[in-house]
C-alpha cells in the first residue's frame, strides 16, 4: 500500500509539472509565436539569400512596393528609389525598412495555422508618389524629408538621400565596400537614424524656455548691431537687425538676441527644455528608436552657452524627433507618435487586424507656450518666408542655417506644421550642406506640402 501510495503521489506530481510546463509553453507560444515564426532561418519565410520570400508591401493607396514571392519592387524606378528606406533593400542593410520591421506580419502567421505559404499584405502609411516628389525636390543632395499626421501618427512621407534603386543593390554594395563617396551613408536613414547640427530651428526651444522662465518677457527688447562680445568671443549675425522683441527676434532669427536669452536662462535650464522637447531621447516608431540628440551644458556666461541657445556649438538633433516636436507644438503639448504601419490583410484581402494605433508623444511645455509659438511661427511665414509658396495653407515654420565647419556649406533646415484641422501635418526638411534654410529647405517643404494638400 505504501508503494502504491508513493507512486500515486509521484504520478500526481509528474502530471502537475507536465500541466504547468504545457501552460508555460502555451503562454510563450501565444506571446512569442510570431517572433519564432519570423526567425531568419525559417525557410517558409526567407530564401537562401536571406530575402523575405512571402507577403507583400504596399503604400497607403495600395500601390505595390515589394512582392516577397517574386522579389519585385515597384514598377516605377523613381518610386523604388524614393521609398527605399521605408521598404528596405535587397540584403537587409537598411534597418528601418518594412521588410525587416514587419516581416512577421508579412509572413501570414496565426496561432492556429502557423505560417501560410502565400503571406499577407502589409500596407504602409506613406504616399509613394509624395515620397518621389520629395526625393526629386532634394535634387541629388544628401538630406531627409519627413511629413506626418500629428493627430493619427501616420508618416505620409519619409525620404532619405542618398538612395538607390534596389534593383542595383549588388552594384551599390560593391561600391560601398570600395569606399565610393557618392554612396557615403546610403544605408543610413538620415531622417530616423542620424543627428545633425540644428542651427536656428533650435531657437524655438530657447523661445519656449524664455516664455516660461523669464519674468516680464513682454518687455524684452534686444538691439542687434550685427555682433555681440561674450567673454572675449564674438557672436555674430548676418547683419544688424536693430531693436527686436521676442517675436521679431525669432522672425529675423537674430543670433545675438537668442545668445542673450541663453546667457540669462543658463545651461541647466536650456538642457531641461531640450530634454522636455523630446530632442535628447530617441523617438519610438514601430518598435525601433531613432537616434538621440545632444545638448552639452556649457559654463554660465560663456560664448559656448550663447551659441548653444542659437542652435550651434555641439547641439545635435534628429530630424524625426524635430518633426514630432513640431506636431506637439501644433497639438499644444502633445501629438501622436509616428508610425509606418497602417494595416495588414490576408491572401484574399481580408483584414487581419493590427491596424495602426500610435501612442502619444508629449512635451513638458504649457499649452499657452505652444499657442504663443504657433503665433510666432505663423508670423515667420507671413512676414519673412513668404505665404505665396504655400498657397492657402496655414503653415507655421522655422528655418535653420546650421554652420558645420570651415569650408563647408551650412545645413539647411525648414520645419513646422500646418495649423489646420483638415490638414494636420507636421514636417521637417534637411538639406545637408544645402546653404540657406528658408531658400533651399523651404522650397522643398513648399513643394511637398502643396502636393500633399491639394489631392
Amino acid at each position: 500500500m505504501k508503494k502504491l501510495h508513493g507512486r500515486t503521489w509521484f504520478v500526481m506530481l509528474f502530471t502537475l509539472l507536465l500541466t504547468a510546463g504545457m501552460c508555460v509553453l502555451l503562454a510563450m507560444y501565444v506571446l512569442h509565436g510570431r517572433e519564432w515564426a519570423s526567425f531568419s532561418a525559417n525557410r517558409h519565410l526567407y530564401n537562401n539569400s536571406g530575402r523575405i520570400a512571402t507577403g507583400s508591401i504596399t503604400d497607403r493607396s495600395g500601390l505595390l512596393l515589394y512582392d516577397g514571392e517574386t522579389g519585385a519592387y515597384a514598377e516605377n524606378g523613381g518610386i523604388r528609389t524614393a521609398t527605399l528606406h521605408a521598404v528596405g533593400d535587397e540584403y537587409g542593410n537598411i534597418l528601418t525598412g518594412a521588410k525587416l520591421l514587419f516581416s512577421s506580419q508579412m509572413g501570414g502567421y496565426d496561432l492556429i495555422n502557423g505560417v501560410s505559404s502565400s503571406g499577407n499584405t502589409v500596407s504602409l502609411t506613406i504616399d509613394a508618389a509624395l515620397c518621389q516628389t520629395a526625393y526629386e525636390a532634394l535634387d541629388g543632395r544628401s538630406g531627409a524629408v519627413g511629413v506626418y499626421n500629428y493627430k493619427t501618427g501616420e508618416v505620409v512621407c519619409m525620404v532619405s538621400s542618398p538612395s538607390f534603386d534596389p534593383y542595383d543593390s549588388e552594384e551599390v554594395l560593391e561600391a560601398v565596400n570600395a569606399g565610393e563617396s557618392r554612396y557615403q551613408g546610403v544605408y543610413l536613414n538620415h531622417f530616423f537614424s542620424a543627428t545633425f547640427t540644428p542651427g536656428s530651428i533650435f531657437k524655438v526651444v530657447t523661445s519656449a524656455a524664455a516664455i516660461e522662465q523669464l519674468d516680464a518677457l513682454e518687455d524684452f527688447q534686444y538691439t542687434c548691431t550685427g555682433s555681440m562680445t561674450v567673454d572675449g568671443n564674438r557672436i555674430t549675425c548676418p547683419y544688424a537687425h536693430g531693436t527686436l522683441d521676442l517675436a521679431g527676434a525669432l522672425e529675423d532669427s537674430c543670433n545675438g538676441a537668442f545668445a542673450e536669452l541663453a546667457l540669462e536662462l543658463g545651461g541647466d535650464v536650456l538642457y531641461g527644455y531640450a530634454q522636455s522637447a523630446g530632442l535628447l531621447e530617441g523617438v519610438e516608431m514601430d518598435g525601433i528608436t531613432s537616434a538621440a540628440g545632444r545638448f552639452e551644458i556649457s559654463p554660465d556666461h560663456s560664448a559656448e552657452l550663447g551659441w548653444s541657445g542659437v542652435g550651434q556649438s555641439t547641439n545635435l538633433v534628429n530630424p524625426c524627433a524635430e518633426m514630432v516636436l513640431m506636431g506637439c507644438i501644433a497639438g499644444e503639448g502633445h501629438a501622436s507618435e509616428p508610425t509606418l504601419f497602417r494595416s495588414v490583410s490576408g491572401p484574399f484581402g481580408l483584414p487581419m487586424g493590427g491596424s495602426s494605433s500610435a501612442g502619444t508623444a508629449r512635451i513638458g511645455w504649457r499649452a499657452e507656450t505652444c499657442q504663443i509659438l504657433k503665433t510666432f511661427m505663423r508670423n515667420n511665414v507671413l512676414n519673412h518666408y513668404g505665404q505665396e509658396q504655400f498657397g492657402d495653407l496655414a503653415v507655421c515654420a522655422k528655418s535653420g542655417t546650421a554652420e558645420v565647419g570651415s569650408g563647408l556649406e551650412p545645413h539647411a533646415w525648414f520645419t513646422g506644421f500646418i495649423d489646420d484641422e483638415d490638414n494636420p501635418y507636421a514636417f521637417v526638411v534637411l538639406v545637408e550642406n544645402g546653404g540657406s534654410g528658408s531658400a533651399e529647405a523651404g522650397a522643398v517643404a513648399a513643394e511637398v506640402l502643396v502636393e500633399l494638400c491639394i489631392r
